[in-house]
């Protein structure tokens, strides 16, 4: 009744968004390309209680790592002397692969022999739901290389009778293995499989043998192998003795994958056993099998208590259909920062009913900022935020909706203003590794807390230096934002003739450059984990820059320091012209001056790290190898150097001269997560460490060169050895080549946003919140009806509604675009449920284990 009173009450003069855009006709997405895109996010929190060493040294350096499978795709920096380490690392990727467990191992590092194992935490694909978004302890369980088992195998099967010689009946099974798929990597490399076909029963155990394939993951083995199941009667064995008729129902066949480990013993890759009886109603059998560990080789031990480790998964796949069904749903999203109160639109509402608003910020900020509309809508929501602020001094220090965003936005605009203003400095702290530790407790013998002072002084000051110099360079965006807020500050608190400061350097110095500094390859300033004297230096600049970013919204300088030997440090900077100097650099990015930016004439640094590449020129035995080397890549070239930070490239390919950038066969060269770099010379390839890797190379790659002239329509995915290309078998270098380039993103696209798929992530999030949304609705009837909130605070008094009216149209556009939405997704799943038949490739068999 509620409902319905306030749906009479609701303006009628606008057309709903639902009818904003014209939709395609149900069914034509059957005939366009359905994007099925994976990302994994969250973090790894902390280990507990795991088993200290034997003796007196019973502390672990520990570190973690992220694997698909048995690929690793992430390592988290070393925890020294510690069985309780605490890791905090967040991360973020793109999953460019099918795969069955996410696993999370921890290590105790070992300098001198091969890392240690301590255990694991192994999550099924289709069990990561069941924790999605909340923090859960693990237990860990043991590694045991007959449990780490992927891929699957191909595999048919026949009963043929024969007649023997006698005259009498005989049924012959064979048994054909055809390929397998997916195997893992064996210390980085792919492995040299071959596999054991048995025939097992209550009295036999017939083993045969494939040949073993060098150097594939992927081996094609096309094996046939004959067995003997139903015996006559007359048939006898060597002892004389006479064996009754087999009972094909217990018979089965094994599959064993091993790599072949030559003069080392060999390694169990997984098994299928498949019993005989599948050929009851059919004279064949055929389909792939996923392998599985090895008997009793995935039971937990019960000896130890290996520890716990906990963490925060968020998986989420998405099915992103073309971009016309997405036009209503854009136009609602994009309408917000104009509705009024903003509380009353969609991508307010969304922020509301998400459990986690970290879900919902994401792919808002993208979408948002592609369309240049983030600056009205976090000005507004941040002012909405301010009505609730009572003191000036907590002024945006909470986790908001508003906050969030910024900090969203930070990250992805200001990460070239991070590059050009922290790297240099950052490197020079990380090379040069001066001690710099001021905390009585933590000194080691021998140190003198005065140099470290030093050191530590002269650090803090070169980067507040180069910071507060930087105000050029800062991103339009977040000026635009900054003056906002410190307007709306000087409004709210209009007595108050520091709040214009302090609400801008709670984001830039506390949210912005200090959390850059404490942890620089989470933004991409430094390849690899800074070590742990590192660290604590970073950690000690870190907390000296926020303060130092504070003393402009302060009336004296002063410290907020709970430690006695960091307030004692801070003196040395309680001058006046460290307070002039915040005030001027926070003046200048909350102006509203055009600024021309001091990158446009340097170029953008995008990516870097180490790959490996395959020689240009060849080898004295004659051969092509592949030499590890360390890429850079700017918005102008992409070069390669011998070791990171080397001034001399080995090798420079101007971006404008990148044709197409596509992955490469592993049959190439029999080496997975290769890709290769079309230009204007020979391709180059490059084997990434790891899918993930090679996946965010090709993407940046790819989007950096998108507007290049001359781009190709057609590459061959496979090399050019030994005269002829491998996937064609043209023998002229330059022929044409024989498949499609893979569709580069249109040239209005920003740099690492597709709108799509933020729309599609932001319509996932409205589904999977559609029981909050419906109280929402509820709630808004229940406050027209009733004239105000009433006690029930389960109800909807958790819920920011300024504008009931208002807030239940939007409420209803979403509900009827949402709906729409559901269809196109709904016919796509049934679709490819149906598509993709049981024992087929892509949703192969789930044999049994013992």
């Amino acid at each position: 009744m509620a409902a319905a009173a306030l749906a009479a009450a609701a303006p009628s003069s606008e057309a709903p968004a639902a009818t904003a855009t014209a939709e395609p006709e149900a069914g034509d997405e059957d005939s366009r390309e359905v994007r099925v895109l994976q990302s994994l996010r969250g973090k790894i929190c902390e280990a507990k209680n795991l088993l200290p060493y034997l003796g007196p040294h019973k502390m672990r350096d520990c570190f973690c790592t992220i694997n698909l499978d048995q690929e690793e795709v992430y390592r988290t920096q070393v925890v020294e002397k510690s069985l309780s380490p605490f890791f905090s690392e967040e991360f973020y990727f793109e999953i460019p692969r099918t795969f069955q467990y996410l696993s999370f191992y921890v290590y105790d590092k070992n300098v001198l022999q091969r890392d240690l194992r301590i255990g694991k935490v192994a999550i099924k694909k289709e069990d990561l739901c069941n924790h999605s978004g909340k923090e859960t302890w693990f237990s860990l369980q043991p590694v045991d290389s007959n449990s780490e088992v992927q891929g699957k195998v191909h595999l048919e099967l026949k009963l043929n009778e024969l007649i023997t010689e006698n005259g009498t009946v005989c049924q012959q099974l064979v048994v054909h293995i055809k390929a397998c798929h997916g195997l893992p990597l064996i210390n980085g490399q792919s492995c040299d499989p071959y596999a054991t076909v048995s025939l097992v029963g209550p009295s036999r155990n017939d083993q045969k043998k494939t040949k073993v394939k060098k150097k594939t993951s992927n081996p094609q083995f096309n094996e046939i192998f004959y067995f003997e199941v139903t015996r006559s009667s007359s048939y006898t064995r060597k002892s004389q003795f006479q064996v009754e008729e087999e009972d094909i129902e217990k018979l089965e066949i094994r599959i064993d994958l091993w790599n072949n480990g030559n003069l080392v013993q060999d390694v169990f890759l997984g098994e299928i056993k498949v019993p005989v009886n599948v050929l009851r109603n059919d004279s064949s059998h055929q389909a792939w099998y996923l392998l599985q560990p090895r008997d009793n080789g995935n039971k937990s031990s019960k000896t130890d208590d290996l520890g716990s480790l906990r963490l925060n998964i968020c998986y989420t796949e998405d099915y992103v259909l073309p971009s016309e069904y997405y036009g209503p749903l854009k136009t609602l999203l994009l309408k917000s920062p104009d509705v009024q109160p903003i509380s009353a639109s969609a991508a307010y509402i969304l922020g509301e009913i998400c459990r986690d608003k970290n879900d919902a910020v994401l792919p808002l900020v993208r979408l948002l900022l592609h369309h240049d509309k983030l600056v009205p809508f976090a000005t507004a929501v941040a002012e909405l935020d301010l009505k609730d602020t009572q003191d000036a001094n907590t002024i945006f220090r909470g986790n908001s909706l508003a906050t969030r965003c910024l900090d969203e936005m930070m990250k992805i605009v200001g990460g070239h203003y991070l590059k050009v203003t922290l790297k240099p400095i950052l490197d020079e702290i990380c090379e040069s590794s001066k001690p710099c530790e001021i905390d009585p407790i933590k000194l080691k013998e021998g140190d003198n807390v005065e140099n470290n002072k030093e050191n530590l002084r002269y650090y803090v000051d070169k980067l507040f230096s180069t910071i507060v110099k930087s105000s050029m360079s800062c991103p339009t965006v977040m000026c635009d934002i900054f003056y906002s807020l410190r307007q709306m500050a000087t409004q709210r608190f209009p007595n108050d003739p520091h709040v214009q400061y302090s609400a801008v350097s709670s984001f830039v110095f506390l949210r912005f450059f200090a959390v850059a500094v404490v942890s620089p390859h989470t933004f991409h300033l430094r390849p690899h984990h800074p070590d742990p004297q590192t660290i604590r230096t970073l950690t000690l600049i870190s907390k000296t820059i926020q303060t130092l970013g504070s003393l402009g919204s302060l009336s004296k300088s002063k410290s907020s320091f709970k430690e006695t030997f960091m307030c004692e440090f801070f003196k040395m900077f309680q001058e006046e012209g460290y307070i002039i100097a915040v005030k001027k650099f926070l003046d200048e990015i909350s102006s509203t001056e055009t600024k021309e930016s001091s990158g446009t004439s340097e170029p953008v640094h995008l990516k870097e790290g180490e790959m490996y590449k395959r020689a240009q020129g060849r080898t004295r035995i004659g051969k092509k190898n592949f030499k590890k080397r360390w890429f850079c890549l700017t918005s102008r070239e992409l070069t390669y150097h011998k070791q990171p930070g080397s001034k001399d490239a080995i090798y420079t390919i101007p971006v404008k001269n990148i044709l197409a950038v596509e992955k490469l066969e592993e049959s190439s060269f029999n080496k997975k997560n290769m890709f290769q770099v079309i230009h204007t010379e020979k391709p180059l390839y490059v084997q990434a460490n790891n899918c993930v890797e090679a996946n965010e190379w090709i993407d940046v790659l790819c989007r950096v060169s998108r507007c290049n002239q001359n781009r190709l329509s057609f590459y061959h995915p496979s090399a050019y050895l030994n005269g002829n290309w491998l996937c064609c078998l043209e023998t002229s270098e330059s022929a044409l080549g024989c498949k499609r380039c893979t569709a580069g993103v249109p040239a209005d696209i920003q740099i690492d946003i597709d709108e799509d798929r933020e729309t599609e992530r932001i319509y996932s999030l409205f589904t999977l919140s559609s029981l909050k949304l419906q109280k929402m609705e509820e709630a808004c009837g229940t406050i027209a009806v009733y004239q105000g909130p009433q006690k029930e605070p389960d109800d909807y008094s958790n819920f920011v509604i300024e504008d009931s009216v208002t807030t239940f149209k939007t409420i209803q556009q979403i509900k009827s675009i949402i709906e729409k939405l559901d269809e196109p997704h709904e016919k796509y799943r049934k679709k490819r449920s149906s598509s993709a038949k049981y024992g087929s490739k892509e949703n192969p068999i789930v044999g049994k284990t013992s």
